[in-house]
């Protein structure tokens, strides 16, 4: 059988042990949260993702999936950790360096070493270098690849199955080699490259839903000066065979379109005006929704001469799930709450029990005392909360569409 060393249970480090585990390949979970491999030890799910709690407690219960603190010797590494983004928008690539060194002693001739995690173009060579360094020996006997992933938080279990992969090796046999372990749980297509190419397109991908999303943010801002209903007219203007036009928000967030742009910005500064400009245009939509509901509550507060009660609803960056990550919901609610920081505040993210900074209240109660409704996420709960004419109402995110 097959055994197989992951280096991070994260949101999608985890669902992919779960699938591949399911498939007859056992897996050696490692995270360095001892509190993330305590909990996945005992068969409960640390992330939220329909359809795969029972998932895991089955493979846990079977012996299939092994979480632990630290690598060990393996037929395959895949490298599934974050890649954030520095103050100055420079990719941070130390998490991904951190867990290649963290396997280099359990490398052995024949095996394959795989990346998944978004990284900038030439990464995956600087890892093998690294790994070569270290262990000279290892030089053309080991596999190397680059496999971005590319699925939707929600849908997980389906789109890690259904969906094509890019495999970009280091070498054609390397990406054959990898190809063979994919298969082991993927139904859609391989679609072989360097991984370079691999690398890039990873980027490119989620760049393109950036600046597709900042078009529609653009007009959101366009018709609120116009007094024109943006859901309206992007309904109306996706009636052209040719034309698609996606929904406004209050901003991009996740660890993916909100971040990997900058992985091309920061490398090719002078050939990437476009996508440099829908990162802004993005980002400037939240500090325009955090406007909007400032001048809301001092509005209110000069026509009733009383600070009004606010729910922020939804602190995911998006519907029905628990990711906070880059999320827009949450920097506006920071950022109105810290410039009126006396006023009455009700918080409300259906998906977290709790949090560490926000204290959540539930929907429907925030909903009936608010004076002022904020919208910023529209998860499937707030879409069955009827449309009240005595409060003040934000719809950033098309709960209502009004």
């Amino acid at each position: 059988m097959m055994k197989v060393c992951f280096i991070g249970l994260g949101y999608i480090g985890l669902p992919t042990a779960i699938v591949a585990a399911k498939s007859g390949v056992k897996i050696v979970g490692v995270d360095i949260n001892a509190q993330v491999v305590d909990q996945t030890r005992k068969g409960i799910l640390h992330i939220v993702e329909p359809g795969l709690q029972p998932m895991l407690k089955e493979v846990v219960d079977a012996g299939m999936l092994i979480p632990q603190s630290t690598p060990e010797a393996s037929d395959a590494f895949f490298l599934v950790v974050p890649t954030p983004f520095k103050e100055n928008h420079q990719p941070d690539i130390s998490y991904v360096e951190a867990a290649t060194r963290s396997v280099i002693p359990y490398l052995r001739e024949g095996n394959l070493f795989v990346i998944e995690s978004t990284s900038p173009v030439g990464t995956t060579e600087k890892m093998a270098e690294i790994i070569f360094q270290e262990r000279p020996e290892l030089k053309d006997k080991i596999y190397i690849a680059y496999c971005p992933e590319r699925v939707l938080p929600g849908n997980v279990i389906y789109e890690l199955v259904h969906n094509d992969r890019v495999i970009g090796g280091m070498t054609d046999a390397a990406a054959d080699v990898a190809i063979k372990f994919y298969s082991h749980f993927v139904v859609g297509n391989f679609h072989k490259t360097n991984c370079r190419t691999a690398e890039l397109c990873k980027l490119v991908e989620n760049s393109s839903r950036d600046v597709q999303i900042a078009f529609a943010n653009e007009l959101s801002l366009i018709c609120d000066k116009a007094g024109i209903n943006v859901w309206h007219l992007i309904e109306l203007a996706n009636k052209h065979p040719r034309v698609n036009i996606l929904q406004p928000g209050c901003g991009v967030g996740g660890h993916c379109i909100a971040v990997d742009p900058y992985f091309i910005t920061s490398a090719f500064p002078e050939e990437s005006k476009l996508i440099a400009t829908a990162r802004e245009t993005n980002n400037y939509k939240a500090e325009w929704c955090a406007e909007k509901v400032k001048n809301a509550m001092l509005k209110y507060e000069l026509q009733h001469g009383s600070k009004p009660r606010v729910a922020m609803m939804g602190l995911a960056f998006k519907p029905d799930i628990d990711d906070l990550r880059e999320s827009p919901a949450k920097r506006i609610t920071s950022e109105v709450m810290q410039s009126y920081n006396n006023a009455d505040f009700m918080v409300v993210e259906p998906n977290l029990k709790e949090h560490n900074v926000f204290k959540l209240t539930d929907y429907k109660e925030a909903y009936d005392k608010a004076d002022i409704v904020v919208f910023l996420t529209a998860h499937k709960q707030f879409k069955t909360l009827p449309w009240r004419d005595d409060k003040v109402i934000l719809d950033f995110c098309g709960v209502y569409k009004r």
